[in-house]
């Protein structure tokens, strides 16, 4: 799980999805039930990152394994990596803290 410290978490989750489709983020997508997944080909589609709103506290994502997907600790360091480098890359003024789980913890999903 990703959370990020911010009193606008709507607001930043708009930010996010408005960069991507505006092209100034390439390296992520968000598909139809607004879950992002990060787009290069080795890791595209092995996982999405799902967005919680907790409002006026944290933005929170947590993992999505696909359906028969066994857990690997590679794509969850992956996804969990390279989201926070975007993060801090374009949004840095948008959060103040960013607190990550090393394990899977509650709302996150394997085989879901």
């Amino acid at each position: 799980m990703l959370s990020f410290s911010t009193n606008r978490p709507k607001d930043l989750l708009a930010k996010i999805r408005d960069a991507i489709d505006k092209g100034h983020i390439t390296t992520w997508s968000y598909d139809k039930d607004g879950d992002f997944t990060h787009t290069p080909d080795q890791w595209a589609r092995k996982a999405w990152m799902r967005p919680t709103i907790v409002p006026g506290e944290f933005l929170r994502f947590n993992i999505v394994y696909p359906t028969g997907a066994i857990a690997s600790r590679e794509i969850y360091a992956v996804y969990h990596g390279r989201f926070t480098e975007m993060m801090l890359a374009h949004f840095d003024n948008d959060f103040d803290r960013i607190a990550a789980t090393a394990q899977l913890t509650v709302g996150d999903l394997v085989g879901a």
